[in-house]
């Protein structure tokens, strides 16, 4: 199974006001879409823009894989283990929360803040909260989530440039699953093209190569 979503299908959500503006992928807080609840075991996919100033305020989470790629700016993170880091574009952040974590995300840079921030479920829950930071992570090298079963690629093609989608092997009792989220750019598929906020959930069968139209820049999840 192959389904495309476009970015102006996403759930708004955010507080404008606040100068927060969120994009949910899936059903999130009071949008409930019972078909649209999640893809393997990624349950969030949210397009985050922060104004200076704002962010979100300490909240708490437990039982889940929080991955967050920085588009554009600087978040600062801080949380009740002790960790305190400045993510900027071209890193990767991971905060495991297992039995519970509470931890807040701001932009206190004087710059618009932009970042896409994943969820997934773990498939051991509890344990020790941790996390980690990967400093300008090249293009092409896979981070694995080893804790979810997947493992997320950052793509960057020049116009023109192909790309095979990867498709891991499914474990016993399980599908084999490929989620790709264009960041910047666009990307051509035999049938389709594909823009910033669109995404591609893959199931069940062989990937489809891709074209850069224009330069782009892409997250793909292999599951």
């Amino acid at each position: 199974m192959m389904q495309l979503r476009r970015a102006g299908e996403r759930y708004r959500g955010g507080d404008p006001q606040a100068g927060i503006e969120t994009r949910h992928a899936f059903s999130f807080g009071p949008h409930y879409d019972p078909d649209n609840l999640r893809f393997g075991p990624l349950i969030a996919c949210n397009e985050e823009r922060l104004e200076p100033g704002a962010g979100f305020e300490e909240h708490p989470h437990r039982d889940v894989e929080i991955v967050t790629w920085v588009v554009e700016g600087e978040l600062t993170h801080r949380d009740s283990a002790g960790h305190a880091s400045v993510v900027r574009p071209g890193d990767v952040q991971r905060l495991s929360a297992g039995s519970g974590v509470r931890h807040t995300e701001r932009n206190e840079g004087e710059e618009p803040l932009r970042f896409v921030q994943m969820w997934l479920e773990p498939a051991r829950p509890g344990g020790e909260p941790s996390y980690e930071i990967v400093r300008g992570i090249a293009a092409g090298t896979p981070y694995a989530l080893a804790n979810a079963g997947a493992v997320l690629h950052i793509v960057r093609l020049a116009e023109g440039e192909r790309a095979a989608l990867p498709m891991g092997d499914a474990g016993s009792g399980t599908e084999a699953r490929t989620h790709l989220q264009v960041v910047r750019g666009r990307v051509r598929l035999p049938d389709h093209l594909l823009g910033p906020g669109d995404e591609l959930r893959i199931s069940g069968q062989h990937a489809p190569e891709l074209t850069a139209a224009t330069p782009a820049e892409l997250l793909i999840w292999e599951m």
